[in-house]
Order: structure tokens, then C-alpha cells, then sequence
């Protein structure tokens, strides 16, 4: 019997094909790879787009832009691949980069190559007759917090990264560019959403830190050992790392965070399986982390917010793209629901000022 956890790939979405003829002419004088191509779809994500591609008996993974979209500065395939290829010495929990491919003559759009780890993904939705063991989500989430914080932990000048973004100032260019990338995406009139900008806004910390980071952690972006799931194989999707503050990247990974006794309307976002048996609360995750770093956590209610603020605004740009018809996937046309709920628990965080028990 297959192990249920192995991340499956899929038959291509209708609109989304790539030229298998140019690809395969490519591939030839890069990676002398030759013979007929298997292409197929991982199914799963709303931003770029993941195809498994077999020659012979091997396996590459290739990223691309999503078709249709003009947000350049999140879909940037050679930025993604020159992580990759910086940080693999340092951090070797990240795929193989193999090649990068600027010429949007082949394919429409550039794109890079990696090699597959192949692993167990924790996914939601988990149907209740698949629910792993208490102990075996345990194990995995304190792997969670402490490959995080290992990764926080890299030099980032050993790596030649420190040029993807300037430290000083941080804080503010994100809160600032999140809500101007938030108005322009607007489609529906979210009160709330302006109400959590203005607060944030007015109560902007300074940086306490410099570190990479990943700016979407989260279980899915995890390959993990399938017997094994404390061991992780590999991070996933970088393409919106960079340099900053490492507690804003806390606060990012706390946006995807729901707990059992969250209300619905973040129960019914249901990104990420953090409500199974053996995983923490958020304040316990908070926990494990700062007994890791040896920090104390700061203003955590803001970065949470942040989080969730962000989360919201990427929602909101994937929506928008569905509402514009840039794509037809029918996963994207309730997304707006996803925005309202990240408000929603924004606000209620703010008007509580805590991170947990927010119903």
C-alpha cells in the first residue's frame, strides 16, 4: 500500500500546459537529459506553479510564474533559484537547484529546474480517518520551530544574500508595501482590512534583528522524512524570502497558525493542519521559539497581526486575479472569505490584545 503522505502529482490544469517540445530541447544542453517527457501538475498551492518532470528515471521539479499575473516581484524565478543556489551550502534543507531558464521563448514565462526530494507533506484538509498519532504531529512541530529557528540562525553574509533586501527599515516597508499591494488588489469593501493597516501602521516596532528569511513557513512547505516525520528533508517555496527581521517572519508563520478553539471564521480558512492532536497553541509555539533564540517575544500580538494581515492581502491578490480572469482555478472563487476571516482574527487579536483564545 502507498504511503498516503507522499506528495501526488496530477494531470495538468486545463490552461496551464507547458510546450513539452521546447521544454525538451532545453533540457538537452544543460543537464544532457534526452528522450520523451512525462509532465505533470502538483495540484496543490494558488502562487507559482510546481510540475513534476520525468526523462527516463529522472525526476525534476520545474517553477514558473502563474499565467496572468503582473505582481513581477513575487513571481521572480531567477531570485528564487539564486537562493537556492546560495543557500544549499549553509542550509542544506532546501532542493538541488539545477537550472535557470530566462528566456520566455521556451516556455512563456522563465523558469528553473530542481531536483525532487520526494518526502511525506502534511496537508489540509486531514480526513479523520487518516489523522496521524498525537505523538507524530508532536515531534513534528517542534521540528517545525526548531528548523525555523535554524534557518534564522544562518550568517546571512556567508551566503552573498544579504543583497535581496536592506534590514534597516524593514518593518516599515513592509507594513507600508502590504497595504498599498492591498489596494490595489481591492475588489470588495472589507472595513476591517483598513482598520488593521491604520493599526498597524501607528505601532510599528523597530527591527530587532537580521536574519533570512522564509516569509511563508508552514507545514506545507515541508517535505519531511515519510517514516520519520521530526526529520525534515527539505523547505519549500522561496520565493518570497529575503532579509529582515526574524520575529516578522514569527508573525508570519503565526498567520497560518489556527487552533481547535479558534471560531469559524478562522476554522473555515483551514490553510494549514494545525488544529490535529500534538500541536501547540500559538502562545506554546511563541514558547518553543524563544527558549530557542533566547529572546524575550516582544510586542508578539503585532507580529501575529502582521501576519494575518499579510496572509489576507496575498488571498486578496490571488482573488483578484481569479475575479480578473487570469485563471479559471475553481479553488480561487471563495478566496475572498479567506481575506474577510484573516480580518476578522486580526481585529479580534487587536481588540483582545492577545494571540490566543480568540473567540
Amino acid at each position: 500500500m502507498s504511503n498516503p503522505w507522499i506528495d501526488r502529482s496530477s494531470p495538468i490544469r486545463e490552461g496551464e500546459e507547458l510546450n513539452e517540445d521546447r521544454l525538451a530541447r532545453f533540457l538537452r544542453e544543460p543537464l544532457g537529459l534526452e528522450g520523451a517527457l512525462d509532465i505533470r501538475q502538483f495540484p496543490r498551492g494558488f502562487s507559482n506553479l510546481t510540475y513534476l518532470v520525468r526523462v527516463g528515471d529522472r525526476e525534476l521539479v520545474l517553477r514558473r510564474p502563474p499565467f496572468g499575473s503582473d505582481v513581477e516581484t513575487a513571481h521572480d524565478m531567477g531570485r528564487e533559484y539564486r537562493i537556492l543556489s546560495r543557500l544549499r551550502p549553509r542550509f542544506p534543507k532546501v532542493p538541488e537547484p539545477l537550472v535557470y531558464c530566462e528566456d520566455e521563448k521556451v516556455l512563456g514565462a522563465p523558469f528553473y529546474l530542481m531536483e525532487r526530494v520526494e518526502g511525506a507533506i502534511l496537508r489540509a484538509p486531514v480526513a479523520e480517518d487518516r489523522e496521524p498519532p498525537r505523538e507524530r504531529v508532536s515531534a513534528l512541530a517542534g521540528s517545525f520551530v526548531d528548523t525555523f529557528v535554524e534557518l534564522h540562525r544562518v550568517e546571512v553574509e556567508s551566503t552573498g544574500l544579504i543583497e535581496l533586501g536592506k534590514p534597516e527599515g524593514y518593518v516599515r516597508r513592509q507594513i507600508e508595501g502590504w497595504a498599498g499591494r492591498y489596494r490595489r488588489a481591492r475588489t470588495d469593501e472589507i472595513p476591517a482590512m483598513e482598520e488593521v493597516a491604520r493599526w498597524l501602521e501607528e505601532r510599528m516596532p523597530a527591527e530587532r534583528g537580521v536574519s533570512l528569511i522564509h516569509n511563508d513557513y508552514k507545514y506545507d512547505n515541508l517535505v519531511l522524512d515519510p517514516g520519520d516525520w521530526s526529520r525534515i528533508r527539505a523547505v519549500l517555496d522561496w520565493e518570497m524570502a529575503t532579509v529582515g527581521d526574524p520575529w516578522m517572519d514569527l508573525g508570519c508563520a503565526l498567520g497560518y497558525w489556527v487552533e481547535p478553539g479558534d471560531p469559524e471564521p478562522l476554522q473555515g480558512l483551514n490553510l494549514s493542519p494545525t488544529t490535529l492532536p500534538g500541536n501547540p497553541s500559538r502562545r506554546e509555539l511563541v514558547e518553543r521559539y524563544v527558549e530557542r533564540v533566547g529572546e524575550n517575544p516582544g510586542p508578539i500580538v503585532f507580529y501575529v497581526v502582521y501576519g494575518l494581515f499579510r496572509l489576507a492581502v496575498i488571498i486578496q491578490q490571488i482573488y483578484a486575479r481569479y475575479v480578473q480572469g487570469h485563471t479559471e482555478d475553481p479553488r480561487f472563487a471563495r478566496l475572498i472569505d479567506g481575506v474577510k476571516a484573516c480580518a476578522w482574527a486580526a481585529d479580534r487579536a487587536i481588540e483582545l490584545d492577545r494571540i490566543d483564545d480568540l473567540g
